[in-house]
């Protein structure tokens, strides 16, 4: 089979193969009761015992998503479409916190989970999977888990979703614990009291934002973005809510509103710049055959976080945010198709081994050779998204 290739943008470079599609690692899920050891853990250098006990902590809505794949086109109303591949896999919030875990970064999550089948399965996946935190998050009785059906298409998705709001006391963030950082999505009009109390508590808050259904874009609207020390917007949404008319001017606009602001770029990477130092940086995206987005951008927060804890120069953390994203849309799903370090290891071993790489092409990446673990790729195992939840255990 041919392997599919990679752009690494950078000028005189040749393409980069990557791994073919029946190369890629698809593993057996875990025993229950497992849980997954990182082979990396990129804070262990600045690990000490006064430490808090979490890298990151997040809130927000676990989503079952039942993910559809390999449809020719979107579905057509008063038809029936057929997709070839179907997954299925904890979302929502689930997403970032197990690319976070994924990348190493100790994480705990405060989520409400229905007691239906499908919160047990997103909590078991979770928790036991990923080794996630759930002590600050809840089992709420008679609330059904919120469902969003996804379908990949032309490297795009269309989501339809399901759920309603748990009681309000489902679960309590107000008091959050102790992390290095926190991620949280803004929305607009809307002030999360945890945000402010977390930041004063000496937590990193990073932010992203949802689209603004009111149409304002105002970032007064956004009163928590002053608690916040990254800002990690689209392109679209960083013009809109600066008014800049192209998205490296919005950038530079955003940070007199948060110290560092990032903004992704889609097809042509991300662009960031640090108030503090002055420093700004823009790395081209990696370009790869997309099999499923869906989760993408919060594996690119997860990487920026991940970088940004460890200490990375700014180019750096946002080459690793592109390069986590795009290994990412080569898999089912949102929160299962978070690579690990295998994946990482696997990638970066791969692309040296093209005897014709022009070696100004994997220059930007050259910082991963540091990182990646010795041990051969395919070691550690990964959950991936299964087609059906509820398959019965083998009898002994």
């Amino acid at each position: 089979m041919t392997a599919s290739t990679v752009s690494t943008d950078v000028p005189g470079a040749t393409d980069v193969p990557v791994m073919p599609a029946d190369e890629r690692t698809h593993r057996h899920v875990p025993p229950e009761g497992s849980h997954r050891h990182p082979q990396v853990d990129p804070l262990a250098a600045l690990r000490t015992p006064q430490d808090p006990p979490w890298d990151v902590y997040l809130t927000g809505t676990v989503f079952l998503d039942v993910i559809f794949t390999g449809l020719d086109s979107a579905p057509v109303r008063g038809t029936e479409s057929w997709a070839r591949g179907m997954g299925s896999s904890p979302g929502g919030i689930a997403n970032m916190a197990t690319a976070l875990a994924r990348l190493g970064l100790r994480t705990s999550l405060a989520a409400a989970f229905g007691d239906d089948h499908y919160g047990d399965y997103c909590w078991d996946a979770l928790a036991q999977g990923e080794g996630i935190d759930l002590s600050p998050s809840r089992t709420v009785p008679g609330w059904h888990s919120p469902v969003t059906v996804s379908m990949a298409y032309e490297g795009e998705r269309t989501m339809v979703s399901h759920g309603h709001e748990p009681p309000p006391e489902e679960p309590s963030p107000d008091c959050p614990p102790r992390a290095r950082a926190a991620v949280a999505s803004l929305t607009p009009g809307v002030r999360a009291p945890w945000i402010a109390q977390a930041a004063a508590r000496g937590t990193r808050v990073f932010a992203d934002v949802g689209w603004d259904d009111t149409g304002a874009w105002d970032l007064a609207g956004l009163p928590d973005l002053a608690h916040c020390e990254a800002f990690l917007p689209n392109a679209e949404e960083a013009m809109r809510y600066t008014g800049a008319t192209c998205p490296r001017a919005a950038a530079h606009a955003l940070t007199e509103h948060v110290p560092l602001a990032v903004v992704t770029l889609g097809a042509d990477g991300a662009y960031a710049v640090d108030r503090r130092t002055g420093e700004s940086a823009e790395v081209p995206a990696i370009e790869v055959e997309a099999l499923d987005p869906t989760g993408a951008g919060d594996v690119f927060v997860a990487g920026f976080v991940t970088g940004t804890l460890a200490g990375w120069p700014l180019a750096d953390r946002l080459a690793f945010a592109g390069l986590t994203a795009a290994l990412s849309v080569q898999e089912f799903g949102g929160s299962l198709a978070a690579p690990g370090w295998c994946e990482i290891a696997t990638w970066w071993r791969k692309v040296q081994s093209v005897e014709s790489q022009d070696p100004t092409a994997l220059r930007r990446y050259a910082f991963l050779a540091d990182l990646v673990p010795d041990a051969q790729p395919g070691s550690w195992p990964l959950r991936r998204a299964v087609p059906t939840i509820g398959f019965r255990r083998p009898t002994p």
